[in-house]
């Protein structure tokens, strides 16, 4: 399969920047939908590359089309679905990623459901992006819906091993997720130490997700190895969503330019 636009324009920023801020979306966090969209703007304004849309649980229908096309009005960056099941679909976005839960014991999060919502995806003519997912405790609701084999967080090979697998199987970008809101749950991001393994184990774009609340966990994480941080949680107050994007997009600018001149 050839890459798409936003795949493209993915790697050619990666290529020109060194590093990419996404934020994400789940509409379900908001108190309205106004509020949502808002933030998306806010968000993109504040220098994120692009949005993500989407949640583990409720996030389909009219809410995501009504939200979806409200946010492709809003900002000029890519719009793409972080699907939670075949229901989360919605033709108003550029790409969806194409996500296998690579930790999942149930074979339905690793290959059923993408069988099931391919039709789908290709009638709509949105662009499938090829993702490898691995869920880090504590997971969050992710890991839950999910039925996940959770990487244990000291054991940065075993992450390395299924980011391995998933590029060998054909994903062209690797994710490692702790699910939202860890620090509620007495955790935090994703480990360097996990990071770290990770990176040099893959050739891929690698995205790291999940607890990343504040600028010096942004620029560990990024120093560590991540090409792109995604970030929901941190973005959902909305007296300083734009502060907070306008802050860690200078991170993302200054730890890239670090990248692109090794």
């Amino acid at each position: 399969m050839k890459m798409g636009k936003v795949e493209l324009y993915i790697n050619e920023t990666l290529e020109r920047k060194g590093a990419m801020l996404f934020s994400l979306i789940d509409p379900m966090d908001y108190k309205s939908e106004e509020l949502a969209v808002k933030t998306a703007g806010e968000t993109v304004r504040g220098g994120a590359d692009l949005v993500l849309l989407g949640g583990s649980i409720g996030v389909q229908g009219g809410i995501l089309d009504r939200v979806a096309k409200a946010i492709k009005d809003e900002i000029e960056v890519p719009l793409v679905i972080f699907p939670g099941n075949i229901g989360t679909i919605t033709a108003h976005v550029d790409a969806i990623y194409f996500m296998s839960l690579l930790n999942s014991r149930n074979p339905y999060w690793i290959t059923q459901a993408q069988t099931l919502a391919a039709p789908v995806i290709k009638k709509a003519g949105i662009e499938p992006l090829p993702v490898g997912y691995i869920v880090v405790p504590p997971g969050g609701t992710v890991g839950w819906v999910g039925d996940t084999n959770f990487v244990p967080r000291e054991k940065p090979q075993i992450a390395a091993a299924l980011a391995i697998a998933g590029e060998f199987m054909g994903n062209r970008i690797i994710i490692t997720d702790t699910g939202s809101n860890p620090q509620a749950q007495g955790s935090g991001p994703v480990p360097n130490a996990m990071i770290r393994a990770v990176k040099s184990s893959i050739s891929v774009p690698y995205v790291v997700a999940g607890g990343i609340r504040d600028t010096t966990q942004l620029k560990e994480v990024y120093a560590s190895g991540a090409d792109i941080v995604q970030i929901g949680s941190a973005f959902e107050n909305p007296s300083d969503t734009f502060k907070k994007a306008l802050s860690f997009s200078k991170v993302a600018a200054e730890e890239g330019k670090k990248k692109v001149g090794k």
